[in-house]
């Protein structure tokens, strides 16, 4: 649909469209495809679709990483595309649909003086749609260099943002350390390749730091060969703080409740497992306090 309104060709054929080898191929659809919405309007009707989508997987609240590099034709509009997500997204509130927070993203290849000009714009909007900063990309590709961002992400928690990094997925176990101690993640997406190192195992369950775990896509862009080989129960067993989640929807062909499927039936969980995962991910949230309190009485009650 996006792409006859935009008048722009598919990249490939349509059975083949979201079939990616790697994370960069995976990256280079998401700029082709965020560049397809060239209107407030079509940014308002994508916000709304996905909040509707979340609804039908029984998502009570959803923390939504988006990256402004990903958006040519935004850009350099940044306001402009806030308020179209934000009008789309309160149109779904409004509806009764999942209730939906923002996390900006730099990308690693951006510069330091890039990350300062993204934290000073934050913390002047305060928009409260926006819940937190994030830092994504292909790690592999633009090697190690979070300290390049360290300034912005500690002036981002010197004034009360939330931080989460995407790591430990391009790269290995480095790149979650560099996520705890350079970027003070509160919160690491993905992440699952600190199994790789036992030391930095230990660091996320002494400092309680949650892992937002997406296994589907792990396999899919071949991290590991099947989910019998993923790590999450490991990292699970181990002490970390675990959640399921999706990743890139609609670009990986999963819902939240078939990836807990999925899970529970690789790993054998049991229903109070699952439950604890669940409650990882309502607390690992950056949601507001009633919403989360709201949320986890909700799983107190009714258990998944």
């Amino acid at each position: 649909m996006w792409a006859r309104e935009a008048g722009e060709p598919l990249p490939r054929p349509v059975h083949e469209l979201y079939t990616f080898a790697n994370l960069q191929e995976l990256l280079d659809f998401l700029d082709w495809s965020c560049n397809l919405m060239r209107t407030q309007d079509q940014l308002a009707r994508a916000a709304y679709g996905f909040s509707a989508r979340e609804a039908r997987s029984g998502v009570g609240y959803a923390d939504v990483v988006f990256n402004p590099v990903h958006w040519e034709n935004w850009r350099y509009r940044l306001d402009d595309l806030v308020e179209g997500l934000d009008r789309g997204f309160t149109e779904a509130e409004q509806d009764g649909l999942t209730p939906i927070g923002l996390c900006v993203s730099l990308l690693r290849q951006q510069t330091a003086s890039e990350a300062g000009e993204l934290v000073d714009w934050m913390l002047e909007r305060l928009h409260p749609r926006i819940v937190a900063l994030s830092i994504d990309g292909n790690e592999a590709l633009a090697g190690r260099v979070s300290s390049r961002f360290a300034d912005a992400f500690g002036k981002a928690a010197a004034g009360g943002i939330h931080r989460t990094v995407h790591a430990g997925e391009s790269s290995g176990p480095e790149g979650v350390w560099d996520a705890i101690h350079l970027l003070q993640a509160e919160r690491i997406d993905h992440g699952v390749r600190a199994i790789e190192d036992v030391s930095v195992v230990k660091e996320l369950v002494d400092r309680a730091i949650p892992l937002g775990v997406c296994p589907t896509s792990n396999v899919l862009l071949g991290l590991y060969p099947d989910l019998q080989s993923h790590p999450l129960e490991a990292l699970r067993r181990a002490g970390v703080r675990v959640s399921v989640n999706t990743d890139g929807a609609p670009l990986t062909p999963t819902t939240l409740e078939d990836e807990y499927l999925k899970s529970a039936t690789a790993f054998g969980w049991s229903r109070d497992v699952v439950d604890a995962v669940a409650r990882t991910s309502i607390e690992a949230s950056f949601c507001d306090e009633d919403t989360r309190k709201r949320l986890l009485a909700k799983l107190e009650e009714q258990p998944l």
